[in-house]
């Protein structure tokens, strides 16, 4: 279940980015916490049968995902090759809780591994739910405010070209295979 939550994806990069700069962290963990505890709720109580029922809301989500990754992730490579972006500063990202907004709920994983995945394994087992949102909450909260642990690392600009690397080539390849798969 572990694997789930902390597999690296398109919110956990973002949360560890937010973190590493300590802009807003509170707020993108309490969005990512809250709707990931709503979304193991839902599939807990069935949707993932129904959304199973409807196979187009799994094609819609992975067009809109996809692009939505290959977006974040163009931008992300962007900030490579920017140096100005590459210093723990505060203020720099404009809508920290919008984009984490975007990126868990605009994210087709998000469904396929914590609704449909998730909501399959528990099926109505609400204490298997309960213990789900709190290694998602324990997680959020670790990655979010453990970053600034690694603040020393990042001073250094060519750590955050490594970050911005990593998770462009992760974000692109995600966006790429959601499109290539539908």
């Amino acid at each position: 279940m572990m694997t789930l939550i902390v597999a690296i994806g398109a919110q956990n990069a973002f949360v560890l980015r937010q973190g590493l700069r300590r802009e807003a962290v509170a707020k993108v963990v309490a969005v990512c916490a809250v709707s990931d505890a709503v979304l193991v709720a839902v599939g807990v109580a069935g949707f993932g049968a129904i959304v199973g029922r409807w196979p187009q809301a799994v094609t819609v989500a992975a067009v809109v995902g996809g692009l939505f990754l290959l977006g974040y992730g163009f931008l992300a490579a962007r900030r490579v090759f920017r140096p100005q972006a590459m210093h723990v500063e505060s203020g720099a990202h404009s809508r920290p809780v919008l984009t984490a907004v975007a990126l868990t709920w605009l994210n087709p994983h998000v469904y396929l591994d914590t609704v449909l995945l998730l909501g399959s394994i528990a099926a109505g087992r609400w204490l298997f739910g309960v213990g789900a949102v709190t290694a998602s909450i324990t997680w959020f909260v670790a990655l979010g405010f453990g970053a600034r642990l690694l603040s020393p690392l990042f001073a250094k600009p060519r750590a955050w070209r490594v970050l911005d690397g990593v998770i462009a080539a992760v974000m692109i390849s995600l966006g790429a295979a959601l499109l290539a798969g539908w």
